[in-house]
């Protein structure tokens, strides 16, 4: 049965595996990149690109803070959308090219003046998150419509977050053999330029695959219980008046503030502390990896571990004390990290991996909560705005990435960072602090918030069965 927005309502219809693989090729591709931006762009924009640290995380700050603000806009504008393809598909099919192009343009050195190469990552930068919204608001919303059943939602949002810590992993183990690959050794800055660049079009190309397997093998199902659309006035309304939306917000923008930091400070601290250039690099089937990247994907692993282990553990215990106990622990771990030597790294290795695991498994569950969330709110005003509601979870991370971002930026200027230069001992000292105690206050703010959420498991069993019955009464 299709409803007159076009949306598949098939109660009884099964997400088939290939759906589920499927919906996770989408945050497998957008996941590659955003872990590219992450974990390196600072760093590219310093050392490769040639900006001034504080300089960078002031841009990350501003258009990181207009693209959150975008987000709203986009879920709006899909909620309204009404195509053969439902909802929100469309956006996968017709922005997978300009995601791949501009993700491109954004890793792309222009012979410009220090002014000019200014500019030009703002905008360059700013259109990157425009796109990534664009695309990635309609994904994520995806989750919401593609089954009404909360358990079936849980198992979708595992497989997404298990594919996009797979593409992180990939995208985070094999950018900079890549990219020094096809520097040819880097002997000039330009030769280091063309690698970074050519070393994003070959995860660029992969992006876009991604993106057109997930529109192929997904489908929309849940219609809203009216066909009719609230005003714009009357959607911002309900949104602000949930009370949940807020908790999640709170928890979702600091819970990134935890993750932006250590991986943007990641690179640094293998850098500058460690000198992983001291060390042999780690090779598997013949291809050499540094010690930074190597660290970087065995997170990204790990987080696969904690996808695994969220849906079990909140099964039995719940969501909510399932992500408060895994955040608790990645604070301890996260203020022990500071007191390692540059020496230990069997220690920085294995409390990575613990860190990871518990940061992977919040983020399911973070998901899943936002599409509780749409189905109360649907039941509290008798609308269906899940698009809308889906953007503030892109928003939250956007907000919580400019953030930890500009943190880092200005802190490193703060400490006295200079580009590729031995660094003082307070330079140390501060690049220390981004994989310890900056991230754990990050932590502390997200269990904070958390604490506070009320959609129980009881709580949705009850919910959702009322909006099946609103729905079979049509």
């Amino acid at each position: 049965m299709i409803n007159k927005a076009g949306l598949f309502f098939a109660n009884k219809e099964r997400v088939t595996l290939k759906e589920k693989i499927g919906y996770g090729f989408g945050d497998m591709a957008s996941s590659m990149f955003w872990k590219l931006f992450g974990s390196y762009l600072m760093i590219f924009y310093t050392d490769v690109f040639g900006l001034p640290a504080a300089m960078v995380g002031t841009m990350f700050l501003i258009t990181r803070i207009w693209d959150s603000a975008f987000d709203p806009i986009v879920g709006i504008v899909a909620d309204r959308t009404h195509s053969r393809w439902g909802k929100f598909r469309p956006y996968l099919l017709y922005l997978a090219i300009p995601f791949a192009l501009i993700g491109i343009f954004t890793f792309t050195t222009p012979s410009l003046s220090n002014t000019g190469k200014l500019i030009y990552a703002y905008v360059t930068y700013s259109l990157m998150m425009m796109v990534y919204s664009g695309i990635n608001v309609p994904y994520a919303s995806l989750l919401g419509v593609m089954s009404p059943d909360t358990k079936v939602r849980n198992t979708l949002s595992a497989y997404r977050m298990t594919f996009a810590y797979i593409g992180s992993f990939i995208a985070l183990l094999l950018f900079m053999p890549m990219a020094n690959f096809f520097s040819g050794g880097g002997a000039t800055p330009a030769d280091e330029q063309r690698g970074w660049t050519i070393a994003v079009c070959v995860i660029a190309v992969m992006c876009a695959v991604l993106f057109y397997f997930c529109f192929a093998f997904t489908k929309e199902r849940v219609r809203p219980i009216k066909e009719t659309q609230n005003s714009l006035k009357e959607d911002l309304k309900n949104l602000f008046d949930n009370k949940p939306w807020w908790i999640l917000l709170g928890a979702g923008v600091a819970a990134l503030v935890f993750n932006s930091i250590r991986d943007g400070a990641t690179v640094y601290y293998f850098k500058y502390f460690v000198i992983e250039t001291d060390y042999a690099t780690v090779s598997f089937f013949g291809i050499s990896f540094v010690l930074s990247g190597f660290y970087l994907a065995v997170g990204q692993a790990a987080n696969i571990v904690g996808v695994i282990l969220a849906a079990p553990v909140s099964n039995r215990i719940g969501k909510k004390m399932t992500y408060m106990g895994a955040m608790f622990i990645a604070t301890v771990l996260s203020i022990i990290f500071y007191w390692f030597g540059k020496g230990d790294l069997a220690l920085i290795f294995v409390f990575q991996i613990l860190i990871s695991i518990c940061a992977g498994s919040i983020f399911p569950l973070l998901w899943s909560m936002y599409a509780d969330c749409a189905d109360y709110s649907e039941l509290k005003t008798g609308n269906r705005a899940t698009g809308l509601i889906f953007s503030s979870s892109s928003m939250s991370q956007k907000f919580g990435w400019a953030i930890g971002s500009a943190i880092t930026g200005w802190l490193l200027a703060y400490y006295g960072f200079k580009a590729n230069v031995v660094q003082s001992e307070e330079t140390i000292h501060g690049i220390k602090m981004f994989l310890s105690f900056l991230p754990a206050i990050g932590t502390v703010l997200s269990v904070f918030f958390i604490s506070m959420y009320p959609l129980s498991e009881k709580k949705m069993k009850v919910i959702t069965e009322e909006l099946e019955a609103k729905r079979k009464e049509r």
